[in-house]
């Protein structure tokens, strides 16, 4: 048995996340399709880096899996690519060590969100890219995202239903904001992220940029360790996952 490592992209418009669930249609059940059919109906297990939700997008998405065929890497890489549907691609399959695990292993991940600030609608943007026509003020937004950086308890920036166990501090190593022309991108680097917190995190530099709330009022909300104090979730379909970092 040898251990591979593939990194991925997927659009997520119809997909109900990531994650396999029963009866519904999910990047995790695309992709063991196509390994079951390489494998002579064998299902195959694959293992990522973590789960995104529904409608969630991915750049860099990274799994695992292990498999008893002897197939050059290359040849991985076409053969997945010419089973899985045109809303999921394999950019690189590697083999790694046999105590590679693609979620343990990681050491950060990036997210990145898009926001069209368009007056009219871009129907052919619209799974992609938040349309917020409103103004708003970028240079306080660049301020709060100042002050999300770094550790903290970031419970109030957690869904409510959130199965999550133990501690919820997390440490974001880069958060910015940057506008080209009529597009408004977020970026968050982080080493671990708990449920929908990308999205709400976004709810309130849009509430900041907006002037529903100030900058300063980041450490309050963080302090607060109370969801309810904190702005509504930003819609899926402007998220992507855009990187998923290991040490070597």
């Amino acid at each position: 048995m040898e251990k591979l490592k593939c990194t991925i992209s997927y659009d997520g418009t119809h997909f109900f996340g990531s994650q396999i669930q029963p009866n519904k249609r999910t990047v995790q059940g695309e992709i063991e399709r196509a390994l079951q059919k390489m494998h002579d109906g064998k299902h195959i297990r694959i293992y990522a880096s973590g789960r995104t939700d529904t409608g969630v997008h991915a750049k860099g998405q990274v799994f695992h899996f292990e498999t008893y065929l002897s197939i050059p890497e290359r040849n991985w890489k076409r053969a997945l690519n010419s089973l899985l549907p045109d809303d999921i691609y394999v950019h690189e399959v590697k083999r790694v060590a046999a105590d590679f695990h693609a979620q343990f292993d990681c050491v950060a991940k990036e997210y990145r969100y898009f926001i069209l600030q368009n007056k009219e609608k871009d129907v052919f943007r619209r799974h992609f890219t938040y349309h917020y026509p409103y103004v708003l003020d970028l240079s306080q937004m660049k301020r709060a995202c100042e002050l999300f950086q770094g550790t903290h308890d970031f419970t109030s920036f957690c869904a409510a239903g959130s199965s999550v166990k133990g501690s919820k501090v997390r440490t974001l190593y880069e958060v910015r904001v940057e506008q080209k022309k009529d597009e408004i991108m977020i970026l968050l680097r982080g080493d671990g992220f708990l449920y929908n917190m990308v999205r709400i995190i976004v709810g309130v530099l849009l509430d900041v940029g907006n002037g529903r709330l100030k900058a300063d009022d980041i450490p309050v909300l963080i302090a607060a360790k109370d969801r309810e104090k904190v702005s509504k979730t930003a819609p899926a379909n402007g998220l992507f996952l855009w990187d998923v970092i290991y040490e070597s």
